[in-house]
């Protein structure tokens, strides 16, 4: 299980894009935040799968506001 784990985690490209400060103050499991870290992580899944991770990190007490993009293929080539 832990190399099957490991393996998964690699194929992710994560990116730490820093902590910035928030565009407004949001208030999320009894505290209000102005600051957040933020970052990217580039992945390949299903609508159900994405559908459940944010599901997921909608619980999660350290995720203030997560957010999934599509990757527009074509940009991605240029």
């Amino acid at each position: 299980t832990a190399a099957v784990l490991r393996r998964t985690v690699e194929t992710l490209s994560l990116e730490n894009l820093g902590e910035r400060r928030l565009p407004y103050k949001i208030s999320k499991h009894d505290s209000r935040h102005t600051h957040g870290g933020y970052f990217s992580i580039d992945f390949h899944a299903s609508p159900k799968i994405v559908s459940e991770l944010l599901d997921h990190l909608e619980r999660d007490i350290d995720v203030l506001r997560p957010t999934v993009l599509k990757k527009d293929i074509e940009l991605s080539k240029a």
